[in-house]
């Protein structure tokens, strides 16, 4: 940004111009200023920036229930088994059960082996319903607190059975 803050011109005078008069000067003095722009500056210390991050990340966590299980439907061996075969989650989080070999599979939690109350119609797949194909998923959210045993179908009697815990 340029800024002409002053200057001073001389003009010489032209009345009573005669001959032998000598010339007066004037001095004129101007003010030239181009308007002042706002400027924005942003600033933030990597104190703030990390401030905001770990907020944007917790309320993510918190509103879209980010905290999920994945348990994989056959080993990467080929094994009819649930992998992990047990483990624990907290109530309310979601667990991802993803086919992965040896399908078809499903998951059909044990009436007689969940926590009293909870209603295995609303948790498990129909025997009949079967997922087919790599990558294919089927989600739950257990909230009752409790051990939850569960199997696949199809392969029960070769031993792909499972248990978890709601803490």
């Amino acid at each position: 940004m340029a800024s002409v803050t002053s200057a001073a011109v001389a003009i010489p005078s032209f009345t009573g111009l005669k001959a032998g008069a000598s010339a007066s000067k004037v001095s004129v003095a101007t003010k030239v200023s181009t308007p002042l722009t706002p400027k924005l500056a942003v600033k933030a210390s990597l104190k703030d920036i990390g401030v905001a991050v770990v907020a944007t990340a917790a309320t993510a966590v918190l509103t879209s229930n980010a905290m999920a299980v994945e348990v994989l439907l056959g080993g990467d061996d080929g094994s009819l088994a649930f992998v992990p075969e047990s483990f624990s989650v907290a109530s309310g989080e979601k667990i991802v059960f993803k086919n992965n070999q040896g399908f078809p599979h499903n998951i059909v939690f044990d009436e007689d082996a969940v926590p009293a109350g909870v209603d295995v119609s609303k948790i498990s797949m129909s025997e009949e319903d079967l997922m087919n194909a790599a990558g294919e998923t089927y989600s739950v959210t257990l909230t009752e607190k409790g051990t939850y045993s569960f199997y696949c179908a199809p392969h029960q009697g070769a031993g792909m059975v499972g248990k978890v815990t709601v803490n």
